[in-house]
């Protein structure tokens, strides 16, 4: 008997295992911690066996990578004045940064990228390079601002998150958007 063109394929659906897993990773991570949220420990609090990540994601750092541009999704660029944009960028990237395993994620993919250089090209090609390529042509700044911009930024919030295990609060991210702003003001 031959199967209809709309019968489902063998095993199990796969609609909404993206978002199962991206779920599972940040609750992992928050609850245990980066080092603690192996991949074994995501598939299961995921509902999905191990294999099913490693198809999609040859690694931890890169399972991290795409979870984090699920988390974040497009930065806030979209009218305003330049000096809006900033603020709205650095407030953004703070409560993304604050969001339940989002820091926590970051910093510890970031960390690993240190000494893993495939891991480093990752992170910067999928994750850094979209926000930074929009950043540069809603600013119109060249890549090497745009690149300080992310430095100080990203690297500000997620020292803040390393130190004290809390995200950077409010009226700091605020002194933080002064501080950058006036630099690129300076342009």
């Amino acid at each position: 008997m031959a199967s209809s063109p709309s019968a489902r394929p063998p095993g199990r659906p796969r609609a909404g295992v993206h978002a199962a897993v991206f779920a599972a990773t940040l609750s992992t991570v928050d609850e245990l911690g980066y080092a603690k949220a192996t991949v074994e420990r995501i598939a299961a609090a995921a509902g999905v066996a191990k294999t099913t990540i490693y198809r999609r994601w040859p690694s931890k750092g890169e399972l991290i990578v795409d979870c984090l541009l699920d988390a974040f999704g497009p930065a806030p660029l979209a009218g305003g004045s330049r000096v809006e944009t900033l603020t709205a960028v650095i407030r953004w990237a703070a409560a993304k940064i604050g969001e339940p395993g989002v820091g926590d994620a970051f910093a510890g993919v970031f960390s690993d990228a240190v000494s893993d250089p495939a891991l480093r090209v990752v992170l910067s090609s999928r994750l850094q390079d979209p926000y930074r390529l929009a950043l540069q042509d809603a600013l119109g700044e060249p890549e090497s601002r745009v690149l300080f911009f992310v430095d100080v930024v990203v690297g500000a919030l997620l020292h803040r998150m390393g130190m004290t295990g809390e995200p950077m609060v409010d009226a700091d991210v605020t002194a933080l958007a002064e501080m950058v702003v006036a630099h690129f003001r300076q342009a």
